[in-house]
């Protein structure tokens, strides 16, 4: 079992000195594509539309004008989503699911038509989420990736990744930390298999492994800026290893994670905004299930399940 020390938390207040700014991180939310409660054998139709999104940002606002997706083209993201941002005063990260040169090319289209309509409310661009993890590219790659859709978008715009914090820490995505312009960090204690009393220390850790590997490629953690890409915890759902999902639990690491790390002026993106019941169940590499419907901060019908603030 993987346990966080007391030093290694304090090393990432020297991570983050003196970069870390006097601010709060602001909270983001990790946005789905779909309806809840679509079904697809069905025939329903399943797509949120730019009034569905609206309704996501007035449950949204007053604790975030910031989310993120994963594949500008999926259900239309980026055409339905934007105009949604600037009628509620949001601004979006879009993602471009680049695992195949279908979903590359298909997402980067959708971001190069969209971003250059909608300049003012799209915050970054991520090409690839977990790509890295996956082992879909090497570093190298990704970066040439990311090069060429910087190439197709206004440059106001910065571009760069989503991947989980080992691939930064241990060498794998050294290439796009020297080039890219915004690295989005992803942590879970939980699927580290951590009780929640060392879910905090865990999740702490993490980062600062992903942020020491950073400052000692580039000389300091100037010129990138740097985001908890996802984290959080299910309310419901099977136990893996250690962890277990409940409300509570989420609370507390809710509570103690994500508020800890907004205190040191990190942006952290909660996964995700709302409940997901259409997602299948699957069965992680330790057999058991990995249930994603339940990691919603708000369930589907975007009534609250526990405070968020901090």
């Amino acid at each position: 079992m993987h346990v966080a020390t007391t030093s290694s938390i304090i090393a990432l207040g020297l991570t983050l000195a003196p970069a870390a700014v006097s601010a709060t991180g602001r909270l983001g939310f990790a946005l789905g594509t779909k309806l809840p409660y679509a079904d697809f054998r069905r025939g329903d139709p399943y797509c949120k539309t730019t009034a569905d999104y609206e309704a996501d940002f007035d449950a949204l606002k007053g604790y975030s004008t910031l989310v993120r997706g994963y594949a500008a083209d999926d259900c239309n993201f980026a055409q339905q989503v934007l105009p949604a941002a600037k009628n509620k005063g949001f601004k979006v990260i879009l993602g471009i699911w680049a695992d195949t040169d279908s979903s590359y090319n298909s997402g980067k289209a959708a971001v190069q038509t969209y971003a250059n309509q909608f300049p003012d409310q799209v915050y970054a661009v991520t090409v690839g989420s977990e790509t890295l993890y996956r082992g879909n590219f090497t570093g190298d790659e990704l970066m040439q990736k990311i090069n060429d859709v910087n190439s197709v978008i206004p440059s106001s715009i910065k571009v760069g990744t989503a991947d989980s914090w080992n691939k930064y820490a241990d060498g794998t995505a050294d290439p796009v930390i020297r080039g890219a312009e915004i690295l989005l960090i992803n942590a879970f204690a939980y699927w580290q298999g951590q009780e929640i009393g060392n879910a905090t220390a865990t999740f702490l850790d993490d980062i600062q492994q992903a942020m020491g590997r950073v400052q000692s490629i580039r000389g300091s953690l100037n010129g990138v800026e740097i985001m908890v890409g996802e984290t959080g915890w299910p309310t419901a759902g099977g136990t893996y290893g250690s962890a277990v999902p409940s409300t509570p639990n989420a609370q507390t690491f809710w509570k103690r994670s994500v508020c800890g790390m907004r205190a040191w002026g990190v942006d952290v993106f909660a996964f995700e905004a709302f409940d997901e019941p259409w997602k299948p169940v699957s069965v992680g590499d330790n057999g058991e299930s990995r249930d994603e419907t339940h990691w919603g901060v708000f369930n589907a019908d975007r009534s609250f399940k526990y405070d968020v603030r901090c």
